[in-house]
């Protein structure tokens, strides 16, 4: 008597919207359903679940050694299987996305933190105002550390612009006289120091422990006017000596811009690269004191380039930076239908 043919059964499983089917052998168990599904879409079993309709529900792994056909009712027309998991590939491509986002932001964290560090670093003076160099040698008086945002795009260019302001011969003059001796000259992050309100343009930490300028255009395309960014330097400067925007920083304001310009023998400054950037109302947009910057900082601990809070109605939350790169990207895209 000849053996009778061995019966199988046909299961459809919905995985990603997508239906695939399989035929299995009538004594099948879910077991041998997630083996199969395992070597034809390369899901591992561990990484498996099943959402059985309308019974018995959500199975997980281990799964038990229980016939499909006594574990669910195969021939429901409302029986569904819905497989829940990714792909070996898929897991490997997000553990990869992963380790490089937890590598960006660390990166991130070592530079503040370094920058931060740096800051507090107390200055060796005799006197009162620890920004004032005692000594009489001219080298002295300058920025002693210049320090890019690495994290940002092209921070050697921003290392090139600080030293240009560093040995700018206007700002060299001006700092002997005063006798301004700044430990770091560092650049500030555009996006967190941009709210929907305004825009910090400068900072002064500690009487001249830290002066941060904002040198990078809003969309990180280029960066600002030389000219106008000296000009902040100048205001931020004053901050060595005077906290307070009152009729003394305001004074000493305009004498140093003035001794920096006469002091200049190029008689106009020159472009650090094709993709830096003029906005001349930029220096017209700060003449409120709060678009330069929020007076002299004095104590406590900062991180570069921190965010700070405003309580004048318009809201205490800084934009994102998505919002705004986006907003730079569609001024961008209505002055070129303009030009057209």
């Amino acid at each position: 008597m000849e053996p009778s043919p061995t019966q199988t059964i046909a299961l459809t499983v919905h995985h990603g919207g997508t239906p695939h089917s399989f035929t299995l052998i009538e004594t099948a168990t879910l077991q041998d359903l997630a083996s199969a599904i395992a070597t034809s879409l390369n899901i591992p079993v561990e990484n498996q679940k099943f959402l059985i309709a309308p019974k018995p529900g959500l199975l997980k792994p281990p799964f038990p050694a229980t016939r499909l056909d006594s574990l669910m009712q195969l021939d429901s027309h409302r029986l569904k299987i819905t497989l829940l998991g990714s792909a070996s590939k898929e897991i490997e491509t997000l553990n990869a996305q992963g380790i490089e986002t937890k590598r960006r932001a660390e990166a991130r964290a070592s530079a503040r933190a370094s920058a931060a560090a740096m800051s507090r670093k107390p200055t060796r003076t005799t006197s009162g105002i620890h920004t004032l160099a005692s000594s009489s040698s001219s080298n002295n008086y300058t920025f002693h550390r210049l320090l890019p945002l690495d994290y940002l795009p092209n921070p050697s260019r921003s290392l090139t612009f600080l030293s240009r302001l560093r040995d700018d011969p206007g700002i060299r003059s001006a700092m002997a006289k005063h006798r301004f001796s700044v430990p770091l000259l560092t650049e500030m992050d555009p996006v967190e120091h941009t709210t929907m309100s305004s825009r910090t343009l400068g900072l002064n930490r500690n009487k001249g422990e830290v002066i941060e300028l904002r040198l990078r255009t809003d969309a990180y395309d280029g960066y600002r006017d030389y000219r106008t960014i000296r000009k902040t330097l100048c205001h931020e400067l004053a901050h060595c000596v005077h906290s307070e925007h009152d009729s003394n920083f305001w004074a000493l304001t305009r004498q140093i811009e003035k001794e920096v310009e006469a002091a200049d023998y190029r008689a106009h400054g020159r472009r650090l690269t094709d993709q830096e950037f003029y906005d001349p109302g930029d220096w017209e947009r700060a003449s409120r004191e709060d678009d330069i910057d929020e007076k002299g900082w004095t104590g406590g601990e900062f991180v570069l380039g921190g965010l700070r809070n405003r309580d004048d109605g318009g809201g205490d939350g800084v934009e994102s930076r998505r919002e705004i790169l986006a907003k730079a990207a569609e001024e961008r895209m209505r002055k070129e239908k303009q030009n057209h």
